[in-house]
């Protein structure tokens, strides 16, 4: 069958590479895609077409045209905008939540009045539209406060303020412009203490099949300090994931999350992804995002033994129920190589040095092509995985690859997990 996959990152790279190991995929059509993408040598014939994300019409068109059998629409502005629902209106099987759906990313403040419906755990909170009102609230709130922006804002819209003066940084920058119109409504919440986990799930509106743990780790420096990314290594599974903490998310988030959504008429299908906070009092939610995470697929998938696109069908058919969801022991880390002035203003254009044999090692996210060069064409420019019978080997594995790979102004981050490496 032929599958067209919509986006250009790591995250889309990790899902072609798991893709085209399934003997019923023989074509996959990426668009845009990336040239570390056209690169992939894998089971299926794997090309890139320059169709950008958001180009809707232009994207059912094609796979109208060229017969695509299924679509799967990854990143969040598209599904948020209705991609999955122009496929289906053309009678395209495809991956993914309705726009209505998608509402739980796309708005966080719908997220929070959701939660508060369906008694599902999450930060204290309050919604504001007036920065007058706003800035009165960070002036009297417990510190620290997190600000966040109502809509998508690439993951930058969010602020864990230490200080007053930070708080209303925050504020006056949302609602000023800075994220658009994703910053005309905030939500400003309690600040939660505990680690951070992140639980991918396949849904079909019914059934819910988690995947495995993930942590990502989304500060660009060493301990935790300096500005928030996308995300610059992740491991799978979480450690601090226990059978015990994935029972009580199950129950108390997991289950009524889906149910919640089924009940309020916009069943959720597609993949559904937990940021979650282990707290002293337990399990709580801290985001939705309505698809798969990046950095955190480029564990999960190397960890998946199902076939994906017989999943990916089963949540669009309404089958999840009757299909095994498979994942193997062990562990998988990536660490991501981010450009020169990440994520301010990455430098661009720079050739990178990547061995040949570790390219089945590798996802490509910032990167072009010219004259057989790969060179950097982002922020995150390639994400360096590794899969092991440990945790501790499969990050010696992954940083063993990492100092093999240059390129000017390279940085990566030397302690993912650090905690959980045995030395």
């Amino acid at each position: 069958m032929k599958v067209l996959v919509i986006g250009s990152g790591g995250r889309e790279h990790a899902i072609v590479r798991k893709l085209a190991e399934s003997p019923r995929v023989n074509e996959i059509v990426v668009a845009p895609g990336n040239a570390g993408i056209a690169r992939e040598a894998g089971g299926a014939a794997i090309t890139c077409v320059p169709i950008g994300a958001m180009e809707i019409d232009a994207l059912v068109a094609y796979a109208r045209e060229e017969g695509v059998d299924y679509v799967v629409v990854t990143p969040d502005d598209p599904l948020v905008a209705g991609a999955v629902d122009a496929f289906t209106a053309a009678g395209i099987a495809s991956f993914g939540p309705t726009k209505a759906a998608a509402q739980i990313e796309g708005s966080k403040s719908f997220a929070k009045a959701f939660m508060a419906r369906h008694g599902i755990p999450t930060a204290g909170y309050a919604v504001y539209e007036d920065e007058a009102a706003a800035l009165a609230h960070v002036a009297s709130c417990d510190l620290p406060v997190v600000v966040k922006a109502d809509g998508l804002a690439l993951g930058k819209g969010v602020t864990v303020a230490l200080t007053r003066e930070e708080a209303e940084t925050a504020v006056r920058e949302a609602m000023g412009g800075r994220f658009g119109r994703s910053g005309e409504r905030l939500v400003i919440e309690e600040f939660l203490t505990g680690p951070e986990v992140s639980v991918l799930a396949f849904s079909d509106g019914k059934t819910i099949r988690p995947m495995v743990s993930a942590m990502d780790h989304k500060r660009l420096l060493d301990g935790d300090r300096g500005p928030n990314t996308g995300g610059m290594g992740v491991i799978a599974p979480s450690p601090l994931y226990t059978a015990e903490v994935a029972q009580r998310c199950e129950r108390e988030i997991f289950g009524p999350t889906v149910a919640g959504l089924a009940a309020e008429g916009t069943p959720f299908t597609g993949c559904l992804y937990f940021g979650l906070i282990l707290t002293a009092d337990g399990p709580k939610v801290i985001e939705y995002n309505c698809r798969f995470g990046d950095p955190e697929t480029q564990v999960v998938l190397p960890l998946f033994e199902s076939d994906l696109i017989d999943i990916f069908e089963a949540t669009s058919a309404g089958t999840l129920a009757d299909v095994p969801v498979d994942f193997a022991e062990g562990a998988a880390a990536c660490v991501v190589l981010s450009a020169e002035g990440y994520p301010a203003a990455p430098r661009k254009g720079d050739p990178i040095d990547l061995p040949a044999d570790l390219e089945e090692y590798v996802v490509a996210a910032g990167v072009a092509e010219r004259d057989g060069q790969l060179l950097t064409n982002g922020g995150r420019v390639l994400g360096v995985c590794a899969r092991a019978s440990t945790l501790p080997a499969a990050l010696d594995l992954a940083y063993e690859r990492v100092r093999r790979i240059s390129f000017p102004g390279a940085h990566y981050r030397t302690d993912i997990a650090h905690q959980f490496r045995q030395h």
